[in-house]
């Protein structure tokens, strides 16, 4: 069970509903792709993480084709396709490890699309990367109070976010214990504890599944879900497909540098080009 939350964050501080993608279709009714944000209000919106029409080129070869996606505070989001899709650039446009050639990433409002990832971490855009990114050396609550210190000056708000958040993760027994030590489970809420510590309004995730036993991934997405009840928006990115589609609220599909469709897992699972290029016919959900 996770505890309370600190720093003043409302419950279930989730956004009013994800603006609409225009997703053109074809004469069957599939989905061809899903490039544009009808609603004008999404771009640029408070509450809302944004991409709007990104391109990115590998030496004269465009991988990424103009693709638009938005992630609203308090929901879970999947960026999911096959290899070589050009998803995972797409995801790393967004976090600032990859500049775009053309297009605009903006966070509640504001145009982040030049600025490096700590500047974009310093507006509240929090990256989880999928290597484990503990600080070896140090105990649990070192990890933590690091970034505490970058963040807050009053000594004694320090120490009370510290405990607050070792709490809320249940981590306060491992508080004196190497990083080093700690299993795939426990070093991943650690890393979680750790980033919250900066206070972030949206949190990417890459590939959160990857390297962690069975028993861990049902921990990771109560990691997650809890992410989402304290107000924060989640953007996640695995090739764990079954494990995301039971987590998530919404996903897009990408599919050759673009949006193949974006919905509901339910939706998703039932497109007919999303289970030709991507899931197989043989697919199913257990959620």
């Amino acid at each position: 069970m996770f505890k309370a939350l600190p720093f003043g964050i409302k419950l279930n501080g989730r956004s009013a509903g994800a603006p609409h993608i225009a997703a053109p279709t074809r004469a069957n009714g599939r989905s061809r792709d899903a490039t544009t944000i009808d609603d004008p209000h999404a771009v640029g919106a408070e509450g809302w993480l944004t991409a709007y029409d990104i391109k990115k080129s590998y030496r004269k070869r465009m991988v990424v084709k103009g693709v638009s996606l938005a992630v609203g505070r308090g929901e879970s989001v999947g960026l999911l396709g096959p290899n070589g899709a050009g998803k995972t650039t797409v995801f790393y446009m967004i976090t600032g490890l990859v500049p775009s050639d053309a297009g605009r990433i903006t966070m509640d409002g504001e145009n982040v699309t030049t600025l490096p990832m700590y500047q974009r971490a310093r507006l509240g855009i929090g990256y989880l990367p999928q290597e484990a990114s503990i600080f070896r050396g140090m105990t649990v609550e070192q990890n933590i109070m690091s970034i505490l210190e970058l963040v807050e000056p009053n000594k004694k708000e320090r120490k009370e976010q510290l405990e607050s958040l070792l709490e809320e993760f249940s981590i306060t027994r491992l508080r004196k214990s190497p990083a080093m030590a700690l299993s795939g489970g426990e070093r991943r809420r650690c890393e979680i504890a750790r980033a919250l510590a900066s206070r972030p309004s949206f949190m990417l995730l890459d590939e959160p599944f990857a390297g962690i036993d069975p028993i861990a991934v049902g921990d990771i997405q109560q990691l997650v879900r809890h992410l989402t009840e304290r107000g924060i928006g989640v953007l996640i990115t695995d090739h764990n497909v079954r494990e995301t589609l039971s987590l998530i609220d919404r996903a897009y599909i990408i599919y050759d540098g673009q949006v193949l469709t974006q919905g509901k897992p339910s939706e998703i699972i039932a497109n007919e080009d999303v289970r030709r290029v991507y899931l197989g016919d043989m697919f199913v959900n257990t959620r």
